[in-house]
């Protein structure tokens, strides 16, 4: 079974970003956006495994809420 994690993508003067808010700390660089999305997908299935090994509790990803708001 697949969770689904809000995941930040940002578009920098000369790389990429991308982070995960419902896991502080958590976020990857990169030169394109595909290899950025490659990268978030594994290090997130990283980081849970080392939560779950550890007996750490994993955050509800339901916690962060995406919303555009125009001004």
């Amino acid at each position: 079974m697949s969770t689904t994690w809000t995941v930040i993508i940002e578009h920098g003067p000369t790389s990429w970003g991308a982070y995960v808010p419902a896991l502080p700390g958590l976020g990857v660089a990169g030169e394109t956006r595909a290899e950025v999305e490659q990268l978030i997908r594994e290090a997130l299935a990283f980081h849970l495994e080392g939560l779950a090994e550890d007996g750490l509790p994993i955050p509800d990803p339901a916690s962060i809420e995406v919303e555009a708001i125009a001004v």
